[in-house]
């Protein structure tokens, strides 16, 4: 049985770590662009098209994560935290899946629609309607807010597993090469490192 993610899993859990907290705190940016001004525009297409992009790593990551079964939780770890951990990564798949997508359907019933990186522009397939732009942008943020919470409390967990239990959980998503390269440091004496 394998201990560990496969390296695809590992290269699209690290890639969408890194993305997205520059997309959340590109999207609160965004506040501060007065509405009505062509910067606003720029911005605001520029976080639109790196979404779909966000979005489209997300789905592969999830067709990857059902067609290959993750390394088991350890047996030491008490049944709680086992389906807690699984409870938690379903909700964070959820939130990873619903940001874009609701941005998306927000943008696509505005009489704006998508200007993909400034270049392509994808015209709006929906009718321009506010009341459904509002609940789709509604949910957007409200959607951003939970998946800032849900990844916090896994970064507390992994911390925990870390730093309390070191049980080295975090092996399991750590790339290969990082961890050979800590270990042949730590072998090291003291004063070559």
């Amino acid at each position: 049985m394998r201990d560990r993610y496969t390296a695809t899993a590992i290269a699209l859990h690290w890639l969408i770590a890194v993305l997205l907290p520059g997309q959340f705190a590109f999207g609160l940016m965004l506040d501060d662009i007065p509405r009505g001004t062509p910067e606003r525009g720029f911005y605001v297409n520029l976080h639109k098209s790196s979404g779909i992009v966000i979005g489209l790593l997300v789905l592969l990551r999830i067709v990857w994560r059902l067609t290959h079964v993750p390394p088991p939780l350890s047996d030491t770890m008490p049944a709680w935290q086992r389906h807690t951990a699984r409870f938690s990564h379903a909700l964070l798949y959820l939130c990873m899946l619903m940001l874009p997508l609701s941005g998306y359907l927000a943008s696509n019933v505005s009489k704006h629609g998508i200007k993909f990186f400034n270049l392509v522009r994808l015209p709006p397939w929906g009718p321009d309607d506010k009341l459904l732009y509002a609940f789709f942008n509604q949910t957007h943020h409200l959607t951003a807010l939970l998946l800032a919470l849900f990844v916090g409390l896994h970064v507390l967990a992994v911390a925990k597993h870390m730093l309390i239990d070191r049980d080295g959980l975090l092996w399991r998503m750590w790339p290969r090469r990082a961890i050979h390269r800590m270990r042949t440091r730590a072998d090291l004496p003291l004063e070559s490192r």
